[in-house]
């Protein structure tokens, strides 16, 4: 039998402690990480693969990724699905514009200090993602998607 009574709610948040976070974070991340790098090599094997045009691949393959991680954390990392307002979509466009130029910078510099090789633009490309996943999940917890403090209220 099924109850189709609410259910009384606890006033507990639905959001992940910080393991349930860094665990959804990778998963949608490792997912994201997959479509952004498909995207970068796919522009690259259609002529995308020197400069300026391998700079703007990046560029390509950074918006589509972030952006699917965007919505996917919002909903399933940090339950803020509900949630919305000019505050987060701004600082949402704030912390993306910032880890773009730094996924795309670092791409630059790693592909101009890392030696020829087979692996360089690969190896270049997981070095500017790590470097922005980083700055994203910390900005994301914590300025983004910040729950506020619940305040009780004496009975």
């Amino acid at each position: 039998m099924v109850a189709t009574d609410p259910q009384p709610t606890t006033g507990r948040s639905e959001t992940p402690g910080l393991f349930g976070q860094l665990v959804r974070f990778a998963l949608i991340g490792g997912f994201c990480a997959v479509l952004d790098f498909g995207v970068y090599q796919g522009l690259r094997a259609l002529g995308m693969d020197m400069t300026p045009w391998v700079d703007v691949a990046r560029a390509i393959s950074f918006v589509v990724g972030t952006t699917t991680a965007y919505f996917l954390n919002r909903k399933f990392t940090f339950s803020a699905g509900g949630k919305s307002g000019a505050g987060q979509v701004g600082g949402f466009v704030l912390l993306y514009t910032v880890t773009f130029f730094v996924a795309v910078g670092m791409n630059r510099w790693m592909l101009y200090l890392l030696p020829d090789s087979t692996w360089k633009t690969t190896l270049g490309w997981v070095v500017s993602q790590a470097t922005a996943t980083t700055i994203n999940f910390v900005m994301l917890k914590w300025v983004v998607f910040r729950e506020k403090p619940r305040t009780e209220i004496p009975a």
